[in-house]
C-alpha cells in the first residue's frame, strides 16, 4: 500500500496548501460586493494574498491546519484496513514534511502526540460506493471554527424554532450569530437536519465537501441554501467578524431520517478555508482532484 501512503501525501498537500477553486473563488466574488477601502475589503485582500503565496510556496493556507478527516468510498468486497494503515502513515509523513502541525493532543494528559495520530484520528468513514474507485474525500477542519459548531434541539422556545423548516433557519441564523468572527469569517456552513446527535454533526460536516457552485438538488433545500446565504449575510458581522456583506460564502444543507421524539440541526462550521481534497484511485492509477 505504498501507492496509498504517497497518494494520501499529495492529497494532503493540496488540501493545506492549495485552496479550492470554488472556495477562491466565492472570495473573490464577495471582494468585489464591499466597500472600497473598508476593512471587509483589506481583510479579504489579505486572505487572497496568502491564498496566492501558500499555491506559490507550497505551505499550509493556515498555522491550525487542522484535524484530519477521511471520507473512503470504496468498492464492493474492498478490504478497507490496507487502505486505512496506508493514509495513517502519509498523515504522519505530512506531518513530518511540515504540511500539517501536530494537532493530536491526549485529553488527559496533555500531551501531543507529535504525528497527528491518536485515537480516533486521523478520523476515518468508511461506506460501500457504487462503482470500481476507491474514491478519498479528505476534509482538514481547523480547532476556531470547529469550536463554533453548533447543535439545536427542536422545538426550541428561546429562538421561537419549532419544528418545521423555518424553525430550522432560526436555528442556523443564531449559530452564524453566536458565532460572530470566532471561526475565521466568511465561513462555509454545513447543515444536518436530523439524524440522532453523533449521526447529525458528521451528517453535517460531510456537506462541507461539497463544491460551493452546486446546487442541491432537493428544490426545497436549494432554495433554503440560497435564502440563508442572504440572511446571514445581512447580519454584517463581515470578513474576521470586523463588519461587511460577507459573513458567509455558502450554506450547504442536507438531512437523515430521525427519531419520532427527536428534531437535532446540526451545524459545521468552516472558516474561509474550507480545505478539502478528493483522491480517486482506479487500479493503480490515482488522481488528486
Amino acid at each position: 500500500m505504498t501507492g496509498y501512503r504517497d497518494w494520501g501525501v499529495a492529497l494532503i498537500r493540496r488540501a493545506s496548501t492549495d485552496l479550492s477553486p470554488d472556495v477562491e473563488a466565492a472570495l473573490r466574488r464577495s471582494r468585489g460586493t464591499e466597500v472600497e477601502g473598508s476593512t471587509a475589503c483589506n481583510v479579504l485582500d489579505s486572505i487572497l494574498r496568502n491564498v496566492e503565496l501558500s499555491r506559490e510556496e507550497s505551505s499550509p493556507i493556515c498555522q491550525d491546519t487542522g484535524l484530519v478527516n477521511f471520507f473512503v468510498k470504496l468498492p464492493r468486497g474492498t478490504d478497507a484496513e490496507p487502505i486505512r494503515e496506508a493514509l495513517t502513515e502519509s498523515v504522519r509523513e505530512a506531518t513530518r514534511l511540515g504540511l500539517l502541525r501536530p494537532n493530536a493532543v491526549h485529553p488527559i494528559t496533555g500531551k501531543n502526540s507529535g504525528d497527528n495520530v491518536g485515537e480516533n484520528l486521523p478520523y476515518f468513514a468508511f461506506e460501500t460506493g457504487q462503482g470500481p474507485d476507491v474514491v478519498v474525500d479528505l476534509l482538514l477542519k481547523g480547532g476556531g471554527s470547529e469550536n463554533v459548531g453548533a447543535q439545536y434541539r427542536l422545538p426550541d422556545a428561546a429562538i421561537k424554532a419549532g419544528r418545521d423548516l423555518d424553525g430550522v433557519e432560526r436555528a442556523v441564523i443564531d449559530g452564524i450569530f453566536k458565532a460572530q468572527g470566532f471561526g475565521c469569517a466568511p465561513g462555509v456552513i454545513g447543515v444536518c437536519i436530523g439524524g440522532d446527535r453523533a449521526g447529525s454533526y458528521v451528517g453535517a460536516k460531510k456537506q462541507l465537501l461539497r463544491s460551493l457552485d452546486d446546487v442541491n438538488p432537493d428544490p426545497v433545500l436549494a432554495q433554503m441554501e440560497a435564502r440563508l446565504v442572504d440572511r446571514c449575510n445581512q447580519l454584517e458581522i463581515g470578513p474576521m467578524g470586523f463588519g461587511g456583506r460577507t459573513t458567509v460564502l455558502a450554506v450547504k444543507i442536507g438531512w437523515l431520517h430521525r427519531h419520532p421524539a427527536s428534531f437535532f440541526v446540526s451545524i459545521a462550521y468552516s472558516c474561509w478555508a474550507d480545505r478539502h481534497a478528493r483522491l480517486v484511485v482506479r487500479g493503480d492509477q490515482a488522481q488528486v482532484i
